[in-house]
């Protein structure tokens, strides 16, 4: 067994009495004393603080770094201007889904956050597709401060960045504390991504939990959050099997970077990706999943039809707190996709109808100005 990686708060988690679970690599708290419901349900009313010290924090720098990128990512990142974040996505030759990211124009270089479980292929991914371009790994802390009440935490302690809206990013001081900071998150909520030095982490997420607003959150509702806003969650509910169409995730895919665009392909797996966004030629696809009563449909979970053929699979269910009924996201087959459609998801011996659903399941609360 490996040693499991600590981040910058793992003190501070046994202390506030998290319950610890490996994840990724890394000891991470799954929940504290409020327990995952009661952490779900604060964060969408008021706020929550995450730990996401564990994801990959990497900086590009070389000539024209946005174009050196779009050679790996098929985002228009050219197009993305100084202070902006954008989501993406890294692909392989075979059009599959290796993983996904964000990428902030920074000015002369990139600033990108990968997933945690991925960091070290992603970083020599990068490193062997940009040859003539340093790829700079960081050992910084990453805290994201989520919920309808973030802005108001954030006002007392930068105004400044308060003036950001959704998938901007900019360099701030924080009571003292140099920081990065971006307005996003995963949970659909309105809220801040803060990238901050190691050795500072404990002492501004001190200063967060000391808000009354603010809460410590676990792993546990991180996933019901993101579940809810509708957001794939890399390795479950995309992968390397999974191409971006297929995956719903075709507003990921550039329009310069798609056929007759300025900038058309490049990227790897290009061919395939781009023929299925101009041909609508792909068999399945994600989407999310409404179920009755109070029985989750847990990941895994096969998918019929009334007929009683198997039309797909769960990648990721559970129980919606804010929603009030199971919820779940999942691939079917295309003449199974349209809203409103019933499926049938296989639980213990019994089938359990679920209706194909428009994500997000929650109303977002982005602020985009």
């Amino acid at each position: 067994m490996n040693e499991q990686r600590q981040t910058p708060l793992h003190d501070l988690h046994l202390e506030l009495g998290a319950k610890m679970v490996p994840f990724a690599g890394y000891s991470m708290p799954v929940q504290y004393a409020l327990g995952v419901k009661k952490e779900h349900e604060h964060t969408r009313q008021a706020c929550g603080l995450f730990d996401v010290s564990h994801m990959g924090q990497v900086l590009v720098r070389g000539p024209e770094p946005a174009q050196a990128l779009e050679t790996l990512v098929p985002a228009d990142l050219v197009g993305l201007a100084e202070g902006q974040q954008r989501y993406g996505l890294f692909t392989s030759e075979e059009g599959g889904i290796l993983d996904d990211l964000m990428i902030v124009n920074g000015g002369d270089h990139l600033y990108l956050v990968v997933n945690a479980a991925c960091k070290e292929q992603d970083i020599a991914h990068l490193r062997r597709g940009l040859a003539g371009h340093e790829v700079e790994v960081l050992d910084r802390g990453l805290l994201a401060l989520q919920g309808p009440k973030a802005a108001d935490v954030m006002a007392r302690l930068c105004p400044e960045a308060c003036e950001m809206v959704f998938m901007q990013h900019g360099r701030f001081t924080l009571d003292g504390i140099e920081t990065w900071v971006s307005r996003s998150g995963y949970t659909g909520e309105d809220g801040f991504e803060i990238s901050v030095a190691a050795e500072d982490t404990e002492a501004l997420a001190r200063r967060l939990l000391a808000e009354e607003e603010v809460e410590p959150i676990g792993l546990g509702a991180r996933d019901s959050l993101r579940l809810e806003a509708g957001l794939c969650l890399y390795g479950h509910d995309i992968d390397t099997a999974t191409t971006p169409v297929e995956g719903g995730l075709i507003w990921a895919i550039g329009k310069p970077r798609r056929r007759g665009g300025e900038r058309a392909g490049g990227f790897p797996g290009a061919d395939l990706i781009l023929h299925q966004v101009a041909e609508k030629d792909h068999r399945r696809k994600r989407v999310g999943l409404l179920g009755e009563g109070r029985a989750p449909v847990r990941e895994g979970a096969e998918l019929f039809d009334d007929q009683g053929n198997a039309v797909g699979v769960v990648t990721s269910g559970g129980f919606g707190p804010s929603v009030g009924k199971p919820v779940a996201m999942g691939y079917v087959t295309i003449d199974r996709a349209e809203v409103g459609t019933t499926v049938f998801a296989e639980v213990r011996g019994k089938r359990l109808p679920m209706v194909v659903s428009k994500m997000p399941f929650v109303t977002p609360g982005y602020h985009r100005g």
